[in-house]
């Protein structure tokens, strides 16, 4: 039998307009056909971390966890070479991995259903300084930016005031620096306000992954070429023109290093958890380092049968 063990964040806003067993009900229905096992728990704060942390072990086979962008990456760190599936129920702000992989947000009814027809699939991760990360890392004014673009579309506003907004967010947090990059041996100096690095290549519109196993980092550094420049940066960012921006540079590489001389420790971004880490950067991809539900029909690597999920018919085809 299927042992499905269920983590979900008791202080998710999601969940705090629902009555708790209505929700455990709502799970276990949803979740519980094909003889399935579903144990749900709703946790908060250290309990749910303890819980996340330790769900590598145990005799379920398929964890899902309901929580934002960090409470994913904690989950893919724990779960990292357990023989165990993933699966997310994006009750976060960004959700940046669940909408990369066409998982609905903000209707617990219609993820649940996703997740009870999902596809396992083996998709990439990546590491900073030897932690595991799922989508994207980086500093300056170009996270700063791409944080910022997410909170102004969710406002109903006329799209030129959404750049101005989206820009005006990130400026206010954002300074030059000089970044030493190294990029699979080979060398580039920048004098930047920002650099993000993702896990694999922002292909789709609304800086949304297509493929979640070509097995690269891709680099994107925002140059200094003056104040014009960087709006015109921003801007481009928002209406996702940015490729053609001479002041954006564009790398990928397999193992990529960022340093910024005279500086010990650097304020970094990581899917969405903002920390103070040691420098240089060491960024190296890890293919294929993570078991992941995917919503039927969604073009992920060619999908397994693992931890014995359902394999819909269409897993048997390559999605390549």
């Amino acid at each position: 039998m299927h042992h499905v063990l269920v983590l979900l964040n008791a202080r998710a806003g999601t969940l705090l307009d629902h009555n708790a067993e209505e929700v455990r009900r709502l799970v276990e229905k949803g979740l519980g056909s094909d003889g399935r096992k579903v144990e749900v728990r709703l946790l908060g704060g250290k309990e749910l971390l303890r819980a996340i942390r330790s769900s590598g072990q145990g005799q379920h086979d398929t964890v899902i966890v309901g929580g934002g962008d960090g409470t994913v990456s904690l989950a893919a760190r724990s779960l990292q070479q357990s023989g165990k599936v993933l699966g997310i129920l994006p009750l976060g702000t960004l959700n940046l991995l669940a909408r990369d992989i066409g998982m609905p947000t903000g209707d617990l009814s219609a993820a649940i259903a996703a997740l009870d027809e999902a596809e396992a699939a083996e998709v990439d991760l990546g590491t900073l300084n030897g932690r595991t990360f799922h989508t994207i890392s980086g500093m300056g004014f170009f996270s700063q930016m791409a944080r910022a673009r997410e909170t102004v579309r969710r406002r109903k506003l006329w799209r030129f005031l959404a750049v101005a907004l989206a820009a005006a967010y990130a400026l206010r947090r954002t300074g030059r620096f000089d970044l030493d990059v190294t990029v699979d041996g080979i060398s580039h100096s920048y004098r930047a306000f920002a650099a993000l690095i993702s896990v694999n290549r922002f292909t789709g519109p609304g800086w949304r992954r297509e493929h979640l196993d070509e097995g690269l980092l891709e680099l994107h550094v925002a140059e200094d070429r003056g104040g014009l420049a960087l709006l015109k940066a921003g801007a481009d960012m928002v209406t996702d023109n940015w490729r053609g921006n001479p002041g954006i540079v564009t790398l990928t590489g397999h193992r990529i290093t960022l340093d910024r001389p005279n500086r010990d420790r650097s304020w970094v971004s990581t899917d969405g958890e903002l920390g103070r880490e040691r420098m240089p950067l060491d960024y190296r991809i890890l293919p294929r380092g993570l078991k992941l539900l995917v919503p039927r029909g969604r073009k992920a690597p060619a999908a397994s049968d693992a931890a014995g999920w359902r394999r819909p018919l269409s897993a048997a085809r390559s999605h390549r």
